[in-house]
């Protein structure tokens, strides 16, 4: 079945169907995927089944999401790539994130990089955005990494709403790129 969104050479970038409940609850449940994410983003089966459907509700009403991002050499679910509004108050917002999370298989082989690069080819092309943002916390150095090669830069740092005061990954960076700078 073909119900791609986004395709390149090795990744299919489309919304969650119910066969990816188990691979998408154990990529989120993996301590390594969730090391620069707090304790409480962890998430149970019943937990990821709500995501999933979340995402896909968030894709059909945008036309754009944190799609499943599908293996093409076996079809096997990777994690997600994609883009979203922002959904808190910050100093950047209101904007779109582009964001991924793999399962650690998928690391170090440029799937991240190849699967946004597609991701900003289609907000500035399709979309007509005028800019993308992403950040994590300085600890992520592999995230950072992807956001420059993507051929963002760095524009400043806040702390993260949605994790407490005092916690070791409230602060986080923010990148952006232009529309014109693509």
């Amino acid at each position: 079945m073909n119900d791609f969104f986004i395709k390149t050479k090795r990744i299919g970038l489309r919304k969650y169907r119910p066969t990816d409940l188990e691979s998408f609850a154990a990529i989120n449940a993996d301590s390594r995927v969730m090391e620069f994410f707090p304790e409480f983003a962890k998430l149970s089966p019943a937990e990821a089944e709500d995501v999933m459907e979340r995402m896909n509700a968030r894709i059909d009403l945008h036309g754009f999401g944190f799609w499943a991002a599908e293996n093409l050499d076996d079809n096997q679910l990777m994690g997600f790539i994609g883009m979203q509004q922002v959904p808190y108050e910050t100093e950047f917002t209101p904007a779109v994130e582009i964001g991924w999370r793999l399962a650690v298989d998928y690391w170090g082989k440029g799937m991240a990089t190849e699967g946004a690069e597609a991701c900003l080819s289609y907000a500035f092309g399709e979309l007509k955005l005028k800019q993308i943002v992403s950040f994590t916390t300085p600890l992520n150095e592999r995230s950072i990494r992807v956001m420059q090669r993507l051929g963002m830069t760095q524009r400043g740092s806040f702390d993260h709403p949605l994790i407490p005061e005092g916690h070791l990954l409230r602060k986080h960076v923010w990148y952006c790129l232009e529309s014109a700078d693509y």
